[in-house]
């Protein structure tokens, strides 16, 4: 019977709970044997809900509890500074997304874990979706083809989340729907297409819809009610461009809010076949059969708790079952080509992704 793996989770946030759901699910495999957040009256609390005795407000103490790995789910700035901590103390670590405030960052924390020997899994949830990894295996069997371009959109029409909060506090967040949402789509779709040297970008963001914030019109708010004396200051939507090398490409749309419909999906297009996936209905291959143009709809298995899956994936990682899916190599890449995106935003013109 294998050893279970004691975890810790760091950050008790909405965020923080998934996680704290999804290991337990994996209850055989895993012990949650402390818990950390710096709000103590709802650290108590998640103590009580998950049976947990060892709380922490401080994560430099958590870090002498005795774990063999940490989940941080702390605000994206802390992210580097814990999770390189977390490696240093020696223990594994899955890193909550985006995986840090910029590519130098993200730098650093690869930098730990090649250093510690410890696994680093960056939380690309989104990868485990059934879509993504039956689209991943089409492409590895070449039922694609020659993949040239891909398409990334996620729009929300109302969707800004803790408005005033950290999520729309730049400083504290890195930035909004690009950094947010954005993320899941480009590592998705470099993810399943392969294409993982991107090499320049020209965007463009806009802040439209944030100020002020008690005219912001919406039916619901992921994360925390507004804040109207907090902050909002940064982009609402961000679009683009990106080359990648083999002479292949990419358009994007993200956005928090937008006076449009809400629309997900992320095309793949084939010199053999094309496909949607990340959309709200089954995902159907483009493509020629006997000689016709075919559209084939494709049943797939029914979704699983994307969460659990990842959790699991990450225990195998722990004892050297399997290598980390999504390594801090790949979350390094995602970063590079945030802060070209951004940076082209800014300058109004084609940036390197370096």
């Amino acid at each position: 019977m294998n050893q279970k793996i004691r975890i810790g989770i760091i950050g008790m946030g909405t965020i923080g709970r998934i996680h704290a759901d999804a290991f337990s699910a994996n209850g055989d495999d895993v012990e949650m044997v402390f818990l950390c957040d710096v709000n103590m009256e709802h650290l108590r609390e998640m103590g009580k809900k998950y049976r947990i005795s060892n709380l922490y407000r401080d994560y430099q103490a958590s870090l002498q509890c005795d774990a063999d790995a940490v989940i941080v789910c702390a605000s994206n700035i802390r992210h580097k500074e814990i999770a390189c901590a977390a490696l240093r103390a020696g223990r594994h670590v899955l890193l909550e997304k985006p995986m840090a405030m910029s590519a130098a960052e993200a730098a650093e924390i690869v930098k730990a874990a090649q250093e510690s020997g410890k696994t680093l899994q960056i939380g690309m949830v989104q990868r485990q979706r059934s879509d993504v990894q039956l689209a991943k295996k089409y492409v590895d069997d070449g039922l694609f083809g020659d993949i040239y371009h891909l398409r990334a959109v996620l729009i929300r029409r109302r969707g800004i989340p803790g408005l005033g909060g950290w999520f729309t506090t730049k400083s504290i967040s890195g930035g909004g729907p690009l950094i947010d949402l954005g993320v899941h789509c480009l590592d998705a779709a470099m993810f399943v297409s392969g294409h993982w040297k991107p090499t320049a970008v020209s965007a463009a963001t806009y802040s439209k819809f944030g100020n002020p914030i008690q005219n912001y019109k919406y039916i619901n708010m992921w994360a925390e009610p507004p804040r109207i004396d907090g902050i909002c200051d940064t982009e609402d939507y961000a679009a683009g461009f990106v080359r990648f090398d083999r002479n292949a490409s990419m358009n994007f749309e993200f956005a928090w809010a937008a006076n449009t419909d809400d629309e997900s999906f992320i095309e793949i297009l084939g010199t053999k076949g094309g496909m949607r996936i990340f959309a709200s209905r089954n995902p159907r291959l483009l493509t020629e059969f006997n000689g016709n143009i075919a559209d084939v709809e494709l049943l797939v298995p029914e979704q699983k708790d994307a969460f659990q899956i990842q959790a699991r994936k990450f225990i195998r990682a722990c004892r050297g079952e399997c290598p980390s899916e999504t390594t801090g190599d790949q979350g390094l890449i995602t970063m590079k080509l945030i802060d070209a995106i951004y940076r082209s935003a800014a300058s109004g013109k084609e940036e390197l992704v370096c």
